[in-house]
């Protein structure tokens, strides 16, 4: 069959969708120069397909202005056509950021905590994720067996991983029925975002082309276990000398890390919205659940909003290497750069207010009686997106952050997918997620 090839070039939008248009390859390096035409009203554009509230109407014209440096062309040897996507920004006519252009958020942020700290964000997604046939039995979970009859599919997603530009890590047969969850190594500011939007990508084609489609729906199954992503973050300084770790410190947090992970607590249930968007993704924030429930930091603890990860060898300089702390309240209908976006705001305002070192929780917070949580200065996080929405509206300083405009219009967009679920039951709105992500 005749053939122009095409590369799809691409972002992540508001709805965590990665959307764009294609173009002939042979036009690159023309299309890494002008872009293709897009449309402001795209980013309303919900997961259901419908166009949520828009301020923009028909009016207006932007471009998609690919990267070079994130194309993917991937072929699977199986037969089937060759998948070609690159990343980009959404820009003005006059080549400005526009907005709404997640991407270029998550620039201004990572901009902002360079500025403030003269840090840089080192970062890795990790992702659970199911199939959407039924395969699994008793005694899956971890286990040797199971791994075995999964293995082809496996060691298929970290090769094309690997092509992609990936640096796969691990790859294993999760707790929950038909679970698992891939891994990748860090990666430096924006780049940590777009690799977690190829691993999405490329997992999702290789289960089509195996006959395993995936989903990576928050909570497939109101009674079952549910599908994070958890968010790994350091820093190195301008030198690219690690800058996350110190020996000396309570727990090994350096002085400006504490502050960081100070201001993601202290501004997490105002940025919930942004990592957390989906109707369902509510029903996984919810103790004992292995998520999040409160604004909490745990040491080795999998229920704590931020955890302190663990360091395998006694070496300073390999400790400093290692040393990390991870977001838990994070799901895949969020987009990648959002969700950074958001942290990276928060911990940058925690280190520009110099706030202390939040206390190192080792029980369980659920127990606590409200007023003790209080003292403390914990909160409940939102338990439903409708809820995350009001606190993000109610705090002018995110917006100030996020930019007013876009969080005006990530508001009017996520409620207009809440209108969309809104006479579903749990278990409806789980199998209509689930057909999206």
């Amino acid at each position: 069959m005749i053939s122009n090839p095409l590369m799809f070039a691409a972002i992540s939008d508001f709805s965590g969708v990665t959307r764009g248009k294609a173009f002939p390859l042979k036009d690159m390096e023309k299309r890494f120069r002008q872009g293709v035409g897009w449309t402001p009203t795209n980013v309303q554009i919900t997961c259901f397909d419908t166009i949520a509230d828009s301020p923009f109407g028909s009016f207006g014209d932007l471009i998609l202005v690919p990267d070079a440096d994130t194309a993917v062309t991937l072929d699977l040897e199986d037969g089937g056509p060759v998948e070609r996507f690159v990343l980009g920004d959404i820009l003005g006519l006059d080549g400005v950021p526009w907005s709404c252009c997640t991407r270029s958020i998550l620039k201004q942020a990572l901009k902002r905590l360079e500025d403030v700290a003269g840090l840089r964000l080192v970062a890795a997604f990790e992702h659970e994720f199911q199939t959407r046939n039924k395969i699994a039995g008793p005694g899956e979970a971890f286990g040797l067996a199971s791994f075995g009859k999964h293995r082809q599919f496996g060691e298929a997603v970290m090769a094309a991983l690997d092509i992609a530009g990936v640096k796969p890590d691990t790859f294993l047969k999760e707790y929950g029925t038909d679970q698992f969850e891939v891994t990748n190594g860090p990666d430096l500011g924006v780049t940590a975002a777009d690799t977690a939007v190829k691993v999405r990508a490329v997992t999702r084609l290789v289960g089509e082309r195996m006959g395993q489609p995936v989903t990576f729906v928050p909570i497939r199954d109101p009674a079952g276990v549910g599908n994070g992503v958890h968010v790994h973050m350091s820093f190195v300084d301008e030198n690219g000398a690690p800058a996350t770790y110190d020996p000396d410190a309570p727990w090994g947090m350096a002085k400006k890390t504490a502050s960081f992970i100070a201001g993601i607590l202290k501004y997490m249930d105002s940025i919930v919205a942004l990592t957390a968007p989906s109707a369902i993704s509510y029903m996984r924030l919810t103790p004992h659940r292995w998520s999040a429930a409160f604004n909490n930091l745990g040491y080795h603890d999998r229920e704590a909003a931020v955890r302190i990860c663990p360091v395998t060898s006694a070496s300073a300089d390999s400790a400093a290497r290692q040393y990390n702390f991870e977001y838990r309240a994070a799901d895949a209908t969020a987009s990648p750069y959002l969700v950074l976006a958001a942290l990276v705001h928060a911990g940058a305002q925690g280190i520009e207010e110099g706030l202390a070192a939040p206390e190192v929780t080792e029980e369980d917070l659920s127990e606590l009686s409200p007023a003790a949580l209080a003292e403390r200065g914990f909160v409940r996080l939102p338990q439903s997106l409708e809820e995350a929405l009001g606190r993000l509206c109610a705090n002018d300083l995110v917006a100030r952050w996020i930019g007013h405009e876009a969080v005006e219009t990530y508001v009017k967009h996520k409620r207009g997918e809440l209108a969309h679920t809104a006479a579903l039951n749990e278990t409806e709105r789980c199998a209509l997620y689930e057909t999206v992500y």
